[in-house]
């Protein structure tokens, strides 16, 4: 069965997704069913059963269906899914934990702090020096991120952002190379541990890599071959399986990465259940490695019956 749509405000992407890898499952010769599904609308689970489906693949971007909730509601009922276990997606899905466990662990990741709505506004409270980027931590697809180049930038952000979200995450601005890292579960037939798919390079024609560049515009430009030495390319995909494992991700995640001027890697978040639409980048980087859409859905299908 394949979950999509969901509650959060990724849900169009959710979809897209969700359709995608429906086509994809079938043509794989897998026999599907396709539903929506929210909080207040879990029949599909209980459909699920009674039809005698072996796995499920949510593909559901955001808060609740990516990070935690859905999962656990899977797991209560002891039911197989594709993607993380329930501790790793809430994990994940928090820009602010996961870029703590990656300090901790020796990862570089940028500079940041978390100001709560009692700050919004209020730069004394926000100690960083632009640039800076703003995010809520618990958002995707770069809903809602600013970029900010001075102080007054910074506070229109803050104002503005602080309207919609409890929390926001300053980040140090870091300029360079914005990569991505596809990582894929080997099969234990294969041998089993993660495995780093090429090094993507996103080049949007827009100031940075925001939800139109990423869905809906053309121009975007995707390069398998970064500018970069040999060995900084290896250390991104080293540096992306070490956040994959730290975070606890299972099947499947995406990392990116931004490499500054010098070659130094820096991680900025990572995505436990990566988007597969036309648009999306794991089934573009799984494609330059020979691996057809369907293959790529078909094993994920598969690391997900076998848990």
């Amino acid at each position: 069965m394949v979950l999509a749509g969901g509650p959060d405000r990724e849900r169009p992407v959710s979809l897209m997704s969700g359709a995608e890898v429906a086509v994809g499952l079938q043509q794989a010769g897998h026999e599907i069913i396709q539903r929506d599904i929210g909080p207040g609308k879990l029949e599909a689970l209980e459909e699920f059963t009674a039809w005698g489906g072996e796995v499920i693949f949510p593909v559901l971007h955001g808060a609740w269906g990516e990070g935690g909730p859905l999962q656990r509601i899977l797991e209560q009922k002891k039911l197989r899914f594709v993607g993380c276990r329930s501790a790793a997606a809430e994990l994940g899905m928090d820009k602010v934990r996961t870029k703590d466990v990656w300090s901790r662990n020796g990862l570089p990741t940028p500079r940041s702090e978390v100001i709560e709505r009692v700050a919004m506004g209020q730069l004394p409270g926000v100690t960083l020096e632009p640039p800076v980027v703003v995010k809520p931590p618990c958002e995707g697809s770069s809903i809602d991120v600013a970029i900010c180049h001075d102080k007054k930038q910074l506070s229109e952000a803050m104002g503005r952002l602080g309207q919609a979200h409890d929390r926001l995450m300053v980040e140090q601005f870091v300029a360079g190379k914005e990569l991505t890292v596809g990582l894929l579960e080997r099969p234990a037939e294969q041998g089993g541990g993660v495995e780093a798919l090429p090094v993507l390079e996103i080049v949007p024609t827009t100031s940075f890599y925001d939800y139109d560049a990423k869905y809906q515009r053309e121009d975007t430009q995707y390069r398998f071959d970064p500018d970069l030495p040999v060995a900084v390319v290896k250390r991104v995909q080293e540096l992306a399986v070490r956040a994959h494992e730290l975070v606890g991700c299972r099947h499947l995640s995406r990392v990116d990465v931004i490499v500054d001027k010098s070659g130094q890697p820096w991680l900025l978040e990572i995505n436990t259940m990566p988007g597969f639409t036309s648009h999306s980048l794991v089934p573009k980087a799984a494609a330059k490695v020979g691996v057809a859409f369907y293959a790529l859905v078909d094993r994920l299908a598969r690391l997900g019956v076998s848990g």
